[in-house]
């Protein structure tokens, strides 16, 4: 393994704080106390360029910067509090005292996880971490078992979706700051789910971003989306690595977050020999062996890349998850019609089903929309790797209004796609608010103070769209008004439909928690047919002894038919039909059970669920 060494200003009670910073470049560097009262403390100089000090009086509350030759004085880049915002000083944090009460928590495995994403700002009415901890109770009734936090490391201002974050050890300030989600992951293990942090090793944002003062933290050996990419494989990167190590092992130990999702990872550049994803999994794997608790990390990609999953002696990486945008992008064009930008590499019905079987749709398949061969062959890849949704902060932020499917397709429909997702053998992911039809939008939101870089992100935020034909005009992203109406309104209490849509979210989620045949659900435990003229899909978990047989009308006409998948079996019991009264739904057929030679009518837009009789 390369270097490894704490960074940032650690407490020890017994001794103080030791400050560690890496400025390779620098001749000198001071630490700057400002609270309780001033004071400057010049470091020394260790090997590789590490500027370390002992601060004996120095307690947790103290706020400071660094000095840099005796001119430049900037916040910490591993500062733990930045509760001025990101040009302010940095605060020193105690992690020895927060009264944790989850010492006999368990993460439920990969295969057993129903994540809900969700965005801090925006979810609850506070939006803050605390705000989150007040609606836990809905989300352990709807039969969560994780929350998914959009990034919460500090960013400028108080509206961002995280992604602009450029103290990545630093939890957000208007959120809660570290005490906040201390409290948040200690009440979410209360009640019985699990944590994962999206957090983002692949850009800084560019407001608050002083990492170049310090050191050669970028390389213009590469370009991303963002700019520079950062030195994960040039001179100097052994400590740009470690910088990151060190903060996913953080978030891990010290907040007992119980999973990361790595944003972007394709535009990670790693040419070295071994990756960073890979050394990050090591790293992870030797905290597991020292605290005893398993932890996962789930990338975020568009390359359709096996290797990020598959074990090292298998030229992999060793993730234990991914994000897996095919099926979103297959679902979504049959019941949309979309077909523009990357939307135009789907639609057409073969795709959902190569999708549950093969996963990848694109493996190895020229895209028109990259004008390249893309992909590789996940189909001997389990399906608890891939993470599934219909719609998520991209899928939905990144539409020019912000719609979500609510605006988009009927209410049946949105009871069909649900279906898709938690029934399909993947890991089903929900985005805040899908499951009652939240109508609010998700629009894309700022506030940084620099008016310069205001106006460039307004200016590609319409750039952005120029692939796409939708009406309107693109919302201004440092408007405070964008963000409110980006807001849940959790309106489902008020309004009978919502709550009906929560109640069949609710029944499949336990049907999917309990259901033998879903208990571990396989690509090799499945039978998948798909009449592709009229768009009836058949989906039939074989598990062991019980069968669940799946089908969905995903045409908005009604559907009538003889299932080969029926044959042979005896008869079969009627599970859930989403065109039931107590769904919002047309009455259904008032069946209860389907005779194995019976000919069946789907109405427009619904499923129905089929079970063994015994």
């Amino acid at each position: 393994m390369s270097i490894t060494r704490e960074v940032g200003a650690s407490y020890h009670p017994e001794k103080g704080v030791t400050f560690t910073v890496w400025a390779p470049e620098a001749e000198k560097v001071e630490v700057l106390l400002s609270k309780p009262e001033k004071k400057t403390i010049t470091l020394q100089r260790e090997a590789f360029g590490y500027w370390t000090g002992l601060a004996e009086d120095a307690k947790p509350g103290a706020k400071y910067k660094y000095k840099l030759n005796d001119d430049k004085e900037r916040p910490d880049p591993a500062s733990q509090f930045q509760p001025d915002d990101v040009h302010e000083a940095s605060e020193v944090v105690d992690h020895t005292s927060f009264s944790w009460t989850d010492e006999n928590w368990q993460a439920p495995p990969l295969e057993q996880l129903i994540i809900y994403e969700l965005h801090v700002g925006t979810f609850s009415e506070e939006g803050t971490f605390e705000g989150v901890i007040n609606k836990l109770p809905e989300l352990k009734d709807l039969g969560i078992t994780a929350i998914e936090l959009m990034p919460i490391a500090q960013f400028p201002g108080s509206r961002n979706w995280g992604y602009d974050g450029v103290y990545p050890f630093a939890a957000q300030s208007t959120y809660g700051g570290p005490e906040g989600l201390k409290k948040l992951v200690d009440a979410c293990h209360a009640q019985g789910i699990s944590v994962v942090l999206d957090v983002v090793y692949n850009h800084f944002g560019p407001e608050g971003n002083y990492l170049n003062d310090f050191g050669p933290y970028f390389t213009e050996q590469y370009n991303t989306p963002w700019g520079a990419a950062l030195n994960f494989d040039q001179a100097h990167s052994d400590h740009v690595r470690n910088f990151f190590f060190q903060n996913a092992l953080m978030w891990l130990r010290d907040y007992h977050i119980d999973a990361l999702r790595l944003d972007a990872v394709h535009a990670i550049y790693d040419m070295g020999a071994k990756h960073f994803l890979q050394e990050l999994q090591e790293q992870v794997i030797q905290l597991t062996e020292q605290t005893g608790k398993p932890y996962l990390l789930i990338a975020e990609s568009d390359q359709s890349d096996i290797r990020l999953l598959n074990s090292p002696d298998k030229g992999g990486y060793g993730l234990d998850a991914q994000w897996f945008d095919d099926y979103h992008h297959a679902i979504h064009t049959l019941i949309t019609g979309e077909q523009e930008g990357y939307y135009e590499d789907f639609g057409k019905p073969a795709h959902l089903k190569k999708a549950l079987e093969q996963t990848f749709v694109y493996n190895g398949l020229y895209s028109e929309h990259r004008k390249k061969t893309v992909g590789t062959d996940a189909t001997a890849n389990p399906a608890q790797q891939f993470v599934v949704c219909s719609q998520n902060h991209d899928q939905v932020g990144n539409r020019m209004l912000g719609d979500r499917l609510t605006q988009l397709v009927s209410f049946d429909m949105l009871k069909v796609v649900a279906g898709l997702v938690i029934l399909s053998p993947y890991v089903p992911m929900l985005f805040m608010g899908e499951e009652y039809g939240e109508e609010n939008p998700f629009l894309y939101f700022i506030s940084h103070s620099d008016k310069d870089l205001v106006k460039a992100v307004q200016k590609g935020r319409r750039e952005e769209f120029k692939a796409f034909t939708w009406q309107g005009e693109v919302p201004d992203p440092q408007s405070e008004d964008t963000f409110n109406k980006s807001k849940l309104q959790h309106s489902y209490t008020q309004n009978e439909k919502q709550n009906q849509l929560r109640e069949f979210y609710k029944a499949l989620i336990q049907l999917r928690k309990t259901h033998p045949a879903l208990a571990k659900p396989s690509k090799e435990k499945m039978v998948v047919q798909l009449d592709e003229e009229n768009l009836v899909l058949h989906l039939v978990h074989t598990g062991n002894d019980e069968p669940l047989y799946c089908l969905f009308n995903i045409s908005n006409k009604p559907q009538t038919f003889k299932s080969d998948a029926l044959e042979g079996q005896q008869d079969w019991e009627v599970i859930l039909d989403s065109d039931d009264a107590k769904w919002a739904g047309n009455g259904g057929s008032g069946k209860t059970s389907v005779r194995s030679t019976e000919t069946i009518t789907l109405p427009a837009s619904t499923m129905l669920l089929l079970g063994r009789t015994t």
